[in-house]
């Protein structure tokens, strides 16, 4: 009897979850009053493994109660991987294969923007996120991560350079950071890019996936699976956290990382959270503080693809930080942030993450950081979710591999 209450339980909030989709706009417009219930993930975890502390994944699930609707403004991009909001209004969008394109609101796109160094698109590199200057209405400046051939292989890289006034190229495009080694790889680049509340830019590094460069992700003297923290000239930010450990590079910010392809300040208190994707299982968000390593790949809630256990198969240990909040089975979380605004009353401080293999975009309710409620948004459009971004006028926008724009806003 218990098990058909659930069953109907799940049943009823999918069908209240689900929206139309025609035409590329999802419309909700639920009844009144606050709807929560199961978690929204109904598929069986890969593993038996127990989390740390209640609430860490599978949280109830809530539904927004303001009617909204998500509109696919454009479908003419070519693998969209960043996006950010220009003070115009206006959007910056970098595709995988070089180029930039800047959008207007109302989805028309630019012609492409060249003059960037030449990107390694094999695989999941490519021209991935970026960010502009704070006082980009002055300097114009754009900073962006990307994939670079150099000898011994590839690597992650940061580059800077101006949109020209006529907004067809970056000018004096220059490398001011690369997250050695070099490996021959074709995955797990990381490569989201922002500004911390410093002024100084946040970089989130992959640990490149082979069991050859794993480990390096717990190695303070290598680049691999970390967030770095660095000026715009791309040297070390002052005050940055000091590891003992002997020629540790003084750019880390945090380290034992897998994937991280997420990175977002929460507008009150200006921490940084991150996205990383784990294996079989074991995606995170991570609520970061400087010097702390978290755990990749000592612990994880994740296995291998090939259902094998990693390392000792252990989730906790003295010394490794907790993820905030995790996936399993895994959603592939990418490029999230944190809505800065009233517009919908309950979406304000939340927290929104891109889904690339479950499609959807996931938006998490977090209370003194800890996560207390879980929704899936648009999950109808069957689309990779990459990147996100908050509007000038309050919408949240988000580009899908499929080359989707949308515009996600109160209906």
């Amino acid at each position: 009897m218990k098990t058909k209450i659930y069953l109907i339980a799940i049943a009823s909030y999918v069908l209240m979850a689900t929206a139309c989709s025609k035409g590329g706009i999802i419309d909700t417009d639920p009844e009144p009053g606050s709807v929560s219930g199961p978690g929204v993930e109904t598929n069986p975890p890969n593993t038996s493994y127990t989390p740390a502390f209640a609430g860490q994944t599978r949280i109830t699930a809530v539904r927004t109660n303001t009617a909204f609707k998500g509109t696919a403004i454009s479908t003419a991009l070519t693998a969209p991987w960043g996006i950010t909001t220009l003070p115009d209004g206006r959007l910056l969008i970098t595709q995988k294969a070089g180029t930039m394109r800047i959008a207007t609101t109302t989805g028309t796109l630019s012609a492409p923007i060249t003059g960037l160094p030449a990107v390694n698109a094999n695989g999941q590199g490519g021209l991935l996120g970026l960010c502009i200057d704070p006082q980009f209405s002055t300097n114009r400046m754009v900073y962006w991560v990307f994939s670079e051939n150099v000898a011994g292989g590839n690597l992650t890289s940061v580059a800077k350079g101006k949109l020209a006034q006529n907004e067809l190229t970056i000018e004096n495009a220059t490398v001011i950071y690369r997250a050695g080694p070099a490996y021959n790889g074709t995955l797990h680049y990381g490569g989201r890019i922002l500004f911390d509340r410093t002024g100084n830019l946040i970089v989130s590094t992959g640990e490149r996936s082979d069991l050859a460069t794993r480990p390096l992700a717990q190695s303070v003297t290598a680049g691999l699976g970390k967030v770095i923290r660095i000026n715009t000239s791309g040297q070390p930010a002052t005050a940055n956290p000091t590891f003992s450990t002997s020629g540790a590079l003084p750019e880390l910010y945090s380290i034992g990382h897998r994937n991280p392809q997420g990175l977002a300040l929460h507008p009150v208190t200006g921490e940084i959270w991150q996205s990383e994707h784990g294996p079989r299982g074991g995606d995170e968000i991570n609520r970061l503080q400087g010097g702390r390593n978290y755990g990749w790949p000592t612990i994880t809630y994740g296995i291998e693809y090939s259902g094998a256990a990693i390392g000792s198969a252990i989730q906790q240990q003295n010394g490794l930080e907790q993820p905030a909040y995790y996936w399993d089975p895994v959603i592939s979380p990418s490029g999230m942030v944190f809505y800065k605004n009233n517009r919908v009353p309950e979406w304000q401080n939340n927290l929104f993450i891109c889904s690339l293999s479950a499609t959807h975009i996931a938006r998490l309710v977090i209370v003194n950081n800890q996560v207390t409620g879980e929704e899936r948004l648009l999950a109808s459009e069957g689309q990779r979710f990459r990147d996100i971004t908050q509007g000038t006028d309050n919408a949240l926008y988000a580009v899908t591999d499929g080359g989707r724009l949308y515009r996600i806003d109160k209906s």
